[in-house]
């Protein structure tokens, strides 16, 4: 079954279908959000966003703009999460630390690299290196064409080695 068939059996009612729907892009949206926010935010904004989507699913007119709108959600989300962040005079670093195990410092450390570029650059570099996606697996979920996250993949790379070598460098 297509995403297409998935989305119209999910606005249909059918939650396996939906439940198909967020194997299949739920990399998609948890490299959106990491490229966007602290990791230890990300699995609870996931959700939030999935949720948000199943409110509105019968309100998406193009079955085939699936990947697209549920990336707009996501960003939209991550937005929000910063909005709310700014007005509450909160960084997240207290829930950070009650966490527990996460990603080693190299790790973050990359990550933080990968959140100070651009955001075209952030999202398909996350998708790449952190998700496993390829290529036309990001253009075909995003919604973005192929040329554009091959320019923004190269682009992106060139600007992290950039970054990472600064960095490097001060050290």
């Amino acid at each position: 079954m297509d995403d297409s068939d998935l989305v119209r059996a999910a606005q249909g009612g059918d939650r396996a279908a939906f439940g198909l729907l967020y194997e299949r892009y739920g990399a998609m949206v948890h490299g959106l959000l990491l490229a966007r926010v602290r990791w230890e935010e990300v699995d609870d904004l996931l959700q939030d966003v999935f949720l948000s989507a199943l409110e509105r699913l019968p309100s998406l007119r193009d079955a085939g703009a699936f990947g697209g709108w549920l990336a707009a959600i996501a960003r939209n989300r991550a937005t929000d999460y910063h909005r709310r962040k700014a007005a509450t005079g909160s960084d997240g670093a207290e829930q950070a630390e009650s966490r527990g195990n996460g990603p080693s410092p190299e790790a973050l450390a990359a990550l933080e690299a990968i959140q100070r570029l651009p955001a075209a650059y952030r999202e398909t570099l996350t998708l790449r290196l952190v998700e496993g996606m390829t290529g036309p697996e990001i253009a075909a979920q995003t919604g973005l064409t192929p040329r554009s996250v091959r320019v923004n993949l190269h682009r992106g790379m060139k600007k992290l080695r950039e970054q990472l070598e600064v960095k490097r460098g001060k050290q």
